[in-house]
């Protein structure tokens, strides 16, 4: 396969903007590398670091005891009513996510025309800046949580700074410099205004072969070999030890005197690494393709050298961004205080579509990241369900700040204090990540039930039929043609709901009769008049069509509940759904929730199409990590991270009792190699196809019989846990 696809990406001139700037990051602490080599930025960012701005006291509304009332009137046909189901606050932002600092590295100015190359490796995690006389090396350990810069250059000038773009001007910072035994420590501490609220940067830094001289609040070294910072970010009210946290830095260095980064490197490579290298996507690109700079490849959007780099760049982005939390949107990085709405995890589409091929990817630190993340927030779920709908059990919000999981960002036009699919949304990664592996993890089992018990609590109200009925239902962030934001029975709501039950339900057989019979009282889905899924299954309510979200469509994606082969009505009819949706505002997450639905409906040239409106429109900055929407306006990580999981969708999908091949192959991509993909039934999956066969093998990790599916039918396959099962199919 042509010497194999390239795991890094590199540009021959420095980064003017920070943006373009090249990422590491080990799931806590983020660098941002960027600007010239003699005035050397590197911005330092932490998952925990958000703004208070009044969000930080701020509860769910208490509705509960109006909603019955609003129910009545929903039902009657009143379609604005919901519109008032509200406590009259202003729209409350979640607190922003915000950088720390930059530390910024200046030097003796080059000779004119020194050549400069920056890069940053993804099996390592390391960036690279050089010249011909300075050599810069950034990683942030997995293994230490710190991060590590190693400059080779005599003379150098070292600082922590604030200003930012967007920093408030209030901002109370101090800044320290002194000598310890350790090397010299710099700090940086910053206390938002109004607030006993701060966080201190701390950089130890350590010259071989030179002088250091404290010039504060930074510190000049000379004659040096080389420099070695150490930096972290301890987030506090209190003052915090600084002398505690270099002694804690300088334990770090090893202690028979060997390279100390080397040393680090290594600790932290053999976990990073080994994650990063568990998949990989070959397409047999052309080898002069693979070696051109990433901003020249994204100039060639029909390139498969350019598929190939995306691919290990989001796996390598979104692997950085995961530990604490899974991504926000922006990852783990920014430049600039002013991050769009508000940095914040929006979990209503973005958070599921940036961790969608962590499973399947063998990313389970990503999993893990997203667990964190929910599990530590089910007692606010649980006060989202007594407060506003005065049930049991556990709803989860639209928008967090990694901090609160309480519902309290809505407004009337946005009224996500009604959305009730989140949690079976949220939960479903993790579900899918207990099947991989076999076995059913306690924490989840535990989310599930209070899922259920939401459901028992809410679901009282029928219709003439006596069917349960969704009320009020909402479906993010759309609304109906010819009602209000609150409405009945949007489809995500009942297939969230039906799920939810009958996953607890195996999660818990004790309630497993309980659970499914109540499942089975939610109606069907709906087919409107243009032959499409309906997205409000209640009669009357008109679709609206042009707009980014697809939530009508969870059923196809990441649900199982509609596919071609077991629901081929209700496939036929999303289908029809997903040729109505129009693209709104150009957004990356909705062009790739759109490829995303197509792939698990077997339409490969819609996933093409969807592909092609994001690699044609300028979304990805020189860094690789991309936009929010065209021509990289607003930095985002949605089109970064998500687009790894459409690649793999086109090529292999499964449930625990199927396998499917080439689902969605577009015209073009007639050859290529996936390797180390899991399944949901217990397997590893090499994938190699070209125009005249296609070879797949399966490494079981348990005995079991699935369906597999390929172009030329359906037929048994038995597969035995420890014995390699190879498949050699004809031509696709």
């Amino acid at each position: 396969m042509n010497d194999g696809p390239v795991h890094g990406t590199w540009e021959p001139a420095p980064a003017t903007r920070w943006e373009d700037g090249f990422l590491s990051g080990n799931g806590r602490h983020g660098t941002l590398l960027f600007g010239d080599p003699q005035d050397e930025r590197i911005v330092v960012t932490h998952h925990a670091l958000v703004r208070p701005n009044g969000a930080e006291t701020a509860r769910p509304p208490r509705l509960a005891a109006r909603l019955p009332a609003l129910q009545d009137r929903l039902l009657a046909g009143e379609p604005d009513a919901a519109e008032r189901f509200t406590d009259g606050r202003p729209l409350q932002w979640v607190q922003p996510f915000h950088p720390a600092f930059e530390i910024r590295l200046r030097g003796t100015a080059p000779a004119d025309g020194t050549a400069h190359r920056r890069s940053v490796d993804f099996t390592t995690g390391v960036v690279r800046s050089e010249s011909e006389d300075r050599l810069s090396r950034v990683f942030v350990s997995r293994a230490d949580d710190v991060i590590v810069h190693q400059v080779t250059t005599p003379d150098l000038d070292v600082s922590l700074d604030h200003r930012l773009p967007g920093a408030p001007h209030q901002l109370a910072v101090g800044h320290g410099a002194v000598l310890t035994a350790e090397g010299a420590l710099l700090t940086l501490r910053a206390r938002h205004p109004g607030s006993d609220r701060a966080y201190t940067g701390v950089t130890l830094v350590a010259v071989t072969g030179g002088r250091t001289t404290l010039t504060p609040p930074g510190l000049r070294v000379t004659g040096a070999d080389s420099v070695l910072l150490l930096t972290r970010v301890l987030r506090n009210t209190g003052e915090p030890d600084v002398l505690a946290e270099a002694r804690s830095l300088g334990e770090l260095l090893p202690d028979d005197h060997g390279d100390p980064y080397a040393h680090l490197l290594a600790r932290h490579t053999e976990l990073h690494g080994t994650a990063y290298r568990r998949v990989t996507l070959d397409l047999g690109a052309d080898r002069a393709e693979r070696a051109l700079p990433g901003s020249e490849l994204l100039r060639r959007p029909d390139s498969p050298a350019l598929l190939e780099r995306l691919f290990a760049a989001g796996r390598y982005h979104l692997l950085s961004a995961s530990g604490l939390n899974p991504p926000r949107l922006t990852g783990l990085w920014t430049g600039d205080w002013d991050t769009a709405w508000s940095g914040a995890f929006t979990n209503d589409a973005n958070v599921n579509l940036q961790t969608a091929s962590a499973a399947c990817a063998a990313l389970p630190e990503v999993t893990e990241a997203l667990a964190s993340l929910i599990h530590r927030q089910i007692p606010d779920w649980q006060d989202n369900a007594r407060e506003i709908f005065g049930a049991r059990g556990a709803v989860a919000p639209a928008h967090s700040d990694g901090e609160s999981g309480l519902t309290y960002h809505f407004s009337r036009e946005y009224p996500l204090h009604l959305w009730t699919a989140g949690a079976d949304w949220l939960l479903k990664p993790l579900v899918d990540h207990d099947e991989i592996r076999g076995e059913r993890d306690p924490r989840t089992a535990h989310a599930l039930a209070e899922v259920a018990r939401f459901y028992e609590d809410f679901l009282r109200r029928t219709d003439e039929d006596s069917q349960l009925v969704v009320v009020p239902s909402y479906s993010p962030e759309n609304r109906p043609a010819n009602a209000g934001w609150g409405a009945i029975n949007a489809a995500m709501d009942l297939s969230a709901a039906r799920h939810a039950l009958r996953t607890a339900a195996a999660y818990h057989p004790e309630k497993a009769a309980d659970w499914h019979a109540l499942a089975d009282r939610l109606p069907p889905h709906r087919t409107n008049a243009d032959g499409a899924l309906a997205e409000w299954a209640w009669p009357g309510l008109d679709d609206t069509y042009d707009h980014r979200h697809l939530s009508h469509l969870y059923g196809v994606w990441p649900l199982d509940e509609i596919t071609p082969y077991d629901t081929p009505d209700l496939a036929k009819a999303a289908h029809r759904a997903l040729e109505l949706r129009g693209s709104e505002n150009d957004s990356a997450h909705g062009h790739l929730h759109h490829a995303l639905v197509a792939a698990r409906l077997r339409d490969g040239e819609r996933v093409a199409h969807a592909l092609g409106q994001v690699l044609k429109s300028d979304f990805f900055h020189d860094s690789l990590m991309s936009a929010h929407y065209p021509d990289r306006n607003v930095y985002n990580a949605d089109a970064a991270h998500t687009l790894p999981a459409v690649l793999i969708e086109m090529l292999v999908q499964s449930t625990p009792d199927r396998l499917v091949l080439l689902p969605a192959l577009p015209t073009g991509c007639t050859a290529g190699e996936l390797r180390g993909i899991r399944t949901r039934f217990g397997a590893e999956l090499d994938l190699t196809w070209n125009p005249t066969e296609v070879t797949a093998v399966l490494r079981p990790t348990r005995t079991h019989r699935v369906e597999l599916r390929t172009s030329s039918g359906a037929e048994p396959l038995d597969l035995v846990a420890g014995e390699d099962h190879v498949l050699h199919l004809g031509a696709w």
